[in-house]
């Protein structure tokens, strides 16, 4: 029920404002149908055998045309400081580029030379413990508590690179590449898909992204940057707490 459990900055705020949306949603609800229930008591046929002749209320049109705008003006003002939080240009210690296949997901670590693909996992490769249809062979390797510079395009169609509990979700359009980022709040594996439909494996290119501490990080960067084929990325092993943390995508 709900959203998922927040794991940035920007998710911080999209909970935020959801929470204010259900308590003004919830509100109209409450006064649309006690109006209701006032109508069809106070204008029943029994007690109204005759039906007013009135064709409108200047007053009224005038309350209910600017109580609606009042709330819009409330429900804009958080929104579009979402919007432009969510698209502030940022100061990034690490910038990662995704490029959108038919049909899985390909990193790159510019600044330091590495490069791999991200393939989903078949059914009957999967290890005990490992989540259908959400894991990974390569998965994204990112630090917690850096501002992390994301680079989508594509190398063919429109995909979309999505991961829900960060509130990450960016077209990766051919020819064009958008910039997004993220500051990880906690280790962690988050899980995400393509959002749009790129075609008939659609479906089947999952995200993973391993969130862990930068010194973790930078060994990572370390072993993987004298590979040279992107089959040889050596996957990173979290371990939090003695065991194994994973939050579905």
């Amino acid at each position: 029920m709900g959203l998922q459990e927040s794991a940035s900055p920007i998710m911080d705020k999209i909970h935020d404002l959801h929470n204010l949306l259900m308590v003004i949603i919830s509100a109209i609800a409450v006064v649309i149908t006690a109006l209701l229930v006032f109508v069809v008591l106070r204008f029943r046929a029994s007690k109204n055998p005759v039906p007013s002749k009135r064709s409108h209320n200047t007053l009224l049109e005038i309350i209910w045309t600017l109580i609606p705008v009042c709330i819009l003006a409330v429900i804009a003002v958080p929104s579009f400081k979402l919007m432009y939080f969510a698209d502030q240009p940022v100061k990034a210690d690490v910038t990662v580029k995704v490029t959108g296949h038919q049909w899985y997901w390909s990193y790159e670590f510019p600044d330091q030379g590495i490069n791999f693909d991200s393939y989903m996992i078949k059914d009957e490769e999967l290890k005990p413990g490992q989540l259908r249809l959400l894991e990974v062979d390569n998965p994204l390797i990112l630090p917690i508590d850096t501002m992390v510079r994301i680079l989508v395009t594509s190398a063919d169609v429109l995909h979309s690179w999505a991961v829900p509990s960060m509130g990450l979700k960016q077209d990766s359009v051919p020819g064009r590449t958008r910039e997004i980022w993220v500051k990880i709040k906690r280790e962690g594996v988050y899980y995400g898909q393509c959002s749009e439909l790129c075609g008939m494996q659609h479906g089947f290119m999952p995200i993973s992204i391993h969130a862990v501490q930068k010194d973790k990080f930078n060994e990572w960067l370390s072993k993987n940057k004298k590979q040279e084929e992107p089959a040889k990325i050596v996957p990173a092993v979290l371990t939090v707490m003695g065991k194994d943390e994973t939050r579905k995508g």
